[in-house]
């Protein structure tokens, strides 16, 4: 006897948004811009850059954080983006 097969294709695996926080002039910005873009590569994985100025809410929040890595709307990284980390996050 053998086990059915569930005709189903399988879930597809859910992508998550991810976003870089950057400003001009922001020196920490071009590391983490590397950084997000060699590992969202890796991954296969979209993002995209904001910079808080186009932003007043995002200035205000985070002017002296800048940059900051969002991952599904959460703050998850800022400063020195941690490639290892940001792997880790993405591939949970």
């Amino acid at each position: 006897m053998t086990q059915s097969q569930d005709p189903r294709p399988p879930a597809p695996k859910p992508r998550h948004e991810l976003v870089l926080l950057t400003k001009p002039g922001c020196h920490l910005c071009v590391a983490a811009r590397e950084t997000v873009a060699a590992v969202a590569g890796e991954l296969g994985l979209p993002w995209e850059e904001k910079s808080i100025l186009d932003d007043p809410a995002l200035e205000a929040r985070f002017a002296e954080e800048i940059p900051v890595v969002m991952i599904d709307g959460v703050q998850r990284d800022f400063w020195h983006i941690d490639p290892a980390r940001l792997r880790r996050l993405l591939s949970a």
